[in-house]
């Protein structure tokens, strides 16, 4: 089970191969994976999903697809992947017990 645990927007960095690309404004949602039964969070299970404002005529094609990071206004970063021309972005952890690339 997928629980909401954070949403955010705002004006943030988008940077491709540590290098800052350019500010975006964003607005995400961040969902972490729980344990059914008791609500204890699972280690590593996470989805991001949201929007950044990409656009096609101003922005990189290589990006999409690509691993970005993106600093929030607040100073965290979250690692992203913008999946397609509108600039949706989506990216997930999968947790100890589904494979070894985390």
């Amino acid at each position: 089970m997928m629980k909401l645990v954070e949403e955010s927007a705002g004006l943030g960095e988008l940077a491709h191969d540590g290098h800052p690309v350019r500010q975006v404004r964003y607005r995400i949602s961040r969902f972490q994976g729980i344990m059914e039964g008791s609500g204890l969070p699972i280690p590593g299970l996470y989805r991001i999903e949201g929007s950044i404002d990409f656009g096609s005529s101003k922005d990189s094609s290589n990006w999409i697809d690509a691993p970005l990071t993106l600093r929030l206004e607040d100073g965290r970063s979250l690692q992203i992947t913008v999946v397609d021309n509108s600039g949706r972005v989506l990216s997930e952890g999968h947790g100890p017990m589904k494979c070894m690339c985390c």
